[in-house]
């Protein structure tokens, strides 16, 4: 008989499998290939002399910076999360929370950046409003959400990561592990034999 910590694990370990992945015109991708082309377009932006960016909220802003730090000093990717506690404070007090990445991004962003944008429900007005700032500055965009298959996020990006689930544990898990495999693929991660 499986324990609930069993079941946890087992649900948990197959999601990552589960992932829908679709393109920025609502093609599916594999998994493969949407790693692949999130991988890419990190390189591209640094080779560039650009750099990737990362936001999200609660757990995800913790995805965030945990990720900047491993793209800049695992990955060699130049990378930078937008969640710096004064510049959240200051922009959601002056400007509305909703603008707090927008304008970050707007002052920050250039051509050929790309912005990372993780949203466990796919729905926080200020994600999509930082996602809509990358845009109006050439930016590519790459997205992780999960919970309703309909939500805001899942379509805005250059290349989409959507997690089957309605749990917030497992959805950022997931996220992690997807943001992970990019930059440990880049470190020359190989399968064990």
């Amino acid at each position: 008989m499986s324990t609930p910590v069993d079941a946890y694990f087992e649900t948990l370990g197959s999601l990552p499998r589960l992932v829908r992945c679709s393109d920025g015109d609502g093609g599916g991708l594999s998994l493969d290939e949407a790693v692949g082309k999130f991988g890419a377009f990190a390189r591209d932006a640094h080779d560039a002399g650009n750099k990737v960016m990362f936001i999200g909220n609660g757990g995800s802003a913790g995805i965030a910076s945990h990720m900047a730090i491993d793209y800049s000093k695992n990955g060699n990717l130049r990378s930078q999360a937008f969640n710096d506690p004064s510049a959240l404070t200051c922009l959601g007090n002056d400007l509305g929370y909703e603008n707090v990445f927008a304008k970050q991004i707007e002052l920050h962003a250039r051509p050929g950046d790309l912005l990372v944008a993780i949203s466990s429900s796919g729905n926080s007005p200020n994600i999509l409003g930082g996602v809509a700032e990358a845009r109006k500055k050439d930016c590519k965009v790459v997205t992780l959400s999960g919970f309703e298959e309909s939500n805001g996020l899942r379509a805005l990006g250059d290349v989409n990561f959507y997690v089957p689930s309605g749990e917030y544990g497992f959805v950022e898990i997931t996220h992690l592990a997807l943001c992970h495999v990019v930059v440990d693929l880049a470190m020359g991660w190989k399968p064990q034999n």
